[in-house]
């Protein structure tokens, strides 16, 4: 039972990340705007929140600045593909390619070095319940923090008008209009609250899931969470679930080979959620019946325009 109560709480560390990117564009494709530039977020919100740690010795701050950027990012995706309507899927490619790079060149002079991180934190009597305790109850404020933002997505997009709304643009931009609902304003804060929700996934890893820079540290990640929008079928609690069975299906595989337990190779182990990633991601595109049948915003990457409105 300890066995599997530490693999288990191995797995909701290594899904965090997962959750918080997955959770940023579910809000952002719920609004009808697709962000393929989850990878370079979380890079950016990793490099952002290590190097505030390190300055200013506190992880709030620096957890702050990773939030900041990351909207900052994600406004100008957004003022791209809604305000000039430029192709989406070249857009978030870019962001990807920018935040790869830049944080590349940013962390290059603080690889090896240290910061400060969130620390766990036992909640009272809880972390004491059996096996519970240590799964649950018994990690870090971001883990908590993501437990709880995804009941708040999910009350916010199923139980509000606020939520109704956004859902509307993402699935009738010009119904949504003719009610009275600013798409551009609903499809603009979409794209940048999901982005700097994502790029707390990426300060997690630099800010709690481990104390140091390492380049490339999202190591795909930013595209499992893609996938795992898609698993979801555009659901905050689906969504929660596949991010730890993908932290899970990690942790394992490392648990596995420090045992050496299992003689197949890391590299093939390690190889198959980004296999599973691809398949799902050409599915989605070539077919819009598996489109449609998963439940996805009828106006995902389609731009809108009132001149075009019928």
């Amino acid at each position: 039972m300890e066995i599997l109560a530490s693999t288990v709480a191995a797995a909701v560390r290594s899904g965090t990340p997962l959750l918080y990117a997955t959770l940023g564009e579910i809000i952002t494709e719920r609004s009808g705007v697709m962000n393929l530039g989850l990878e370079g977020l979380m890079l950016i919100g990793a490099i952002t929140g290590f190097v505030g740690a390190y300055m200013f010795q506190n992880p709030f701050i620096a957890l702050a600045l990773a939030l900041l950027v990351g909207a900052v990012l994600s406004s100008l995706h957004a003022f791209v593909v809604i305000t000039l309507r430029a192709n989406q899927v070249v857009s978030g490619l870019a962001l990807t390619m920018l935040g790869t790079g830049v944080s590349g060149l940013v962390g290059r002079r603080y690889i090896g070095e240290v910061a400060v991180r969130f620390k766990e934190i036992k909640i009272p009597f809880l972390s004491d319940l059996p096996f519970l305790g240590k799964c649950v109850f018994s990690h870090d404020l971001l883990v908590y923090l993501s437990m709880a933002l995804t009941v708040a997505i999910y009350v916010f997009l199923f139980k509000t008008k606020a939520g109704m709304a956004l859902r509307a643009v993402g699935e009738e931009p010009s119904a949504a209009d003719s009610r009275g609902i600013n798409v551009f304003a609903v499809r603009y804060l979409a794209t940048i609250i999901g982005g700097a929700i994502t790029s707390v996934g990426g300060a997690y890893l630099s800010l709690a899931y481990t104390s140091m820079w390492i380049e490339n540290m999202s190591a795909g990640r930013g595209w499992i969470a893609i996938a795992l929008v898609i698993f979801s079928a555009w659901g905050p609690f689906k969504g929660m679930i596949g991010s730890y069975l993908f932290g899970g299906v990690m942790a394992v595989q490392l648990r596995l080979q420090a045992g050496g337990k299992v003689t197949v190779s890391s590299n093939l182990l390690m190889m198959l959620p980004y296999v599973i990633t691809l398949v799902t991601m050409v599915l989605f595109s070539l077919s819009r019946k598996f489109r449609k049948g998963l439940g996805a915003p009828a106006a995902l990457g389609t731009a809108y325009s009132r001149e075009e409105k019928t």
